[in-house]
């Protein structure tokens, strides 16, 4: 699979048809500048990074970087966008049980409703959302495991915010043997029970959803892109310039250009 160097991250370079079409089993995270941020510091998350099968290229910024490096993605993946594709794609595929994990309480049963009711059939088997903090929690994670067990779900999308999405799937997916596709989409789950809206579509495609997002939810996340992401194009110009040096191990099979 070809793939494209950001920092220490393997990019998969593929686009959105061509990920659908091959994503039969396997985990999926979708990398961002912020991402990319704690990829520097977090050697855990590294570790849990390279558990993924599918890295694909969530932001518009690294889709811009890319090209700047000389080694282009061929679009943007984001989760939120690639969570409805896979559905739609698999409208008709009864094999494709899905259980959704994130959200504030309730949050995740009214996303389970509208994309029911979008599709005119329960793909969405069931959803939960877990109390803060749940990570930390072992009888919280059991009981949540048994629920998505019980379940039959056959997908998992996990949005409960990064790192913690990732380090809980690495974690956990081994008690889960029914479960063939474990999708960590960040925020998808509110979008997709209209808990909060998704920028419009003109500033995602320019770039600036990070902008709609802090002006949406500023107490949240003016540190996290005013402040810690800033560090990522002073990384990305010594890329570059060859300058980079590489924290704990590579992730992906190859740091060279595919």
């Amino acid at each position: 699979m070809k793939s494209v160097r950001i920092l220490n991250v393997s990019i998969n370079n593929l686009s959105t048809k061509e990920l659908l079409a091959q994503l039969k089993t396997g985990v999926v995270f979708t990398p961002n500048v912020d991402h990319l941020v704690k990829l520097q510091k977090d050697s855990e998350f590294v570790q849990v990074y390279q558990t993924a099968d599918y890295r694909v290229c969530d932001s518009k910024i690294l889709y811009y970087v890319s090209r700047f490096l000389g080694c282009p993605v061929k679009e943007k993946i984001s989760g939120s966008d690639l969570f409805p594709a896979f559905y739609e794609y698999h409208r008709d595929n009864e094999e494709m049980k899905i259980f959704l994990l994130g959200g504030k309480e309730g949050v995740a049963k009214r996303a389970q409703a509208n994309i029911n009711a979008k599709l005119g059939r329960e793909m969405v088997i069931d959803a939960h959302s877990p109390s803060f903090g749940f990570e930390e929690n072992e009888a919280e994670c059991d009981e949540i495991i048994d629920i998505i067990n019980r379940s039959g779900a056959t997908v998992l999308g996990v949005g409960v915010g990064a790192p913690k999405q990732e380090k809980w799937i690495a974690k956990h997916k081994h008690r889960m043997p029914n479960v063939k596709i474990f999708l960590a989409i960040g925020a998808t789950i509110d979008f997709e029970a209209g808990n909060i809206k998704r920028a419009p579509k003109w500033m995602s495609e320019v770039g600036m959803e990070w902008l709609y997002r802090l002006v949406s939810e500023p107490a949240r996340l003016w540190k996290r892109y005013l402040v810690e992401d800033t560090r990522f194009f002073w990384l990305v110009l010594k890329q570059k310039m060859n300058l980079y040096q590489v924290p704990y191990e590579p992730i992906g099979a190859s740091l060279q250009h595919e």
